[in-house]
């Protein structure tokens, strides 16, 4: 299994989600994050006082799937997340060493 982590700019995300899930993909989280991508506008950035810089919104998508699919996602990641920038964000993709659902586990009986 691999996990894909996806940079994507805030407003790019639903039609990446709904490609996804169209796809199939269903082991999807998003997180509200604060980055260093290029702003594509104003109304993007905000001022970091910790870092001294400017930052803006972005969102983390974050994609478990088997090793098989993973061409297909990240395709899919970048067609769907572009912004007409050279640069609109990244994808990084690692390996998942084991994956348990949660009651799965355990499952004793109360």
């Amino acid at each position: 299994m691999k996990e894909i982590k996806a940079y994507l700019h805030h407003y790019r995300v639903a039609d990446v989600v709904h490609a996804l899930g169209n796809a199939g993909f269903r082991n999807l989280t998003l997180i509200d994050v604060k980055g260093m991508l290029r702003a594509l506008s104003d109304r993007e950035q905000d001022y970091s006082i910790e870092l001294g810089e400017k930052v803006i919104a972005e969102v983390r998508l974050e994609l478990v799937c088997d090793d098989a699919r993973v061409a297909e996602a990240v395709d899919i990641i970048g067609e769907h997340a572009r912004t007409g920038q050279p640069e609109a964000g990244w994808i990084y993709v690692s390996g998942i060493d084991t994956a348990t659902a949660i009651g799965g586990v355990g499952g004793g009986e109360d």
